[in-house]
């Protein structure tokens, strides 16, 4: 039964946030990028206040593997690199928390590019 909760709560807390990008695709006239750089930029607000940790130990996957999840990764590892090379780390920190899944998004949109043919959305 333990299980199946935490599956629940990965499952909820991971559809709200996929939830939240969609109504704001289809409410707003936000584009994708934004909506892309608002979830990053919730992800770093959300550990820098030590939420993230506290959302994290109820939803696990379902708010790390949104790309909030990214956010918050780059906030630590900027965090985490100023405690260790000073103001330099600001820079550097989250680059190189977050190079793996930068590599893989670069590999994985140019791979993509070649298959598929890319839409804007459409305003007003």
């Amino acid at each position: 039964m333990e299980y199946f909760l935490n599956y629940l709560y990965v499952f909820l807390i991971g559809g709200f946030v996929c939830m939240l990008g969609q109504i704001l695709v289809i409410r707003t006239n936000m584009t994708t990028s934004r909506i892309l750089v608002s979830f990053v930029l919730l992800g770093v607000i959300l550990e820098a206040t030590t939420a993230y940790d506290y959302i994290y130990g109820v939803a696990q996957a379902g708010i790390s593997v949104p790309i909030v999840g990214f956010g918050a990764s780059l906030a630590k590892g900027a965090i985490s690199a100023v405690r260790t090379k000073g103001i330099l780390g600001i820079f550097t920190g989250g680059l190189e928390a977050t190079a793996g899944g930068i590599a893989a998004a670069v590999i994985f949109a140019f791979i993509f590019s070649l298959i598929f043919r890319a839409k804007t959305k459409k305003t007003g």
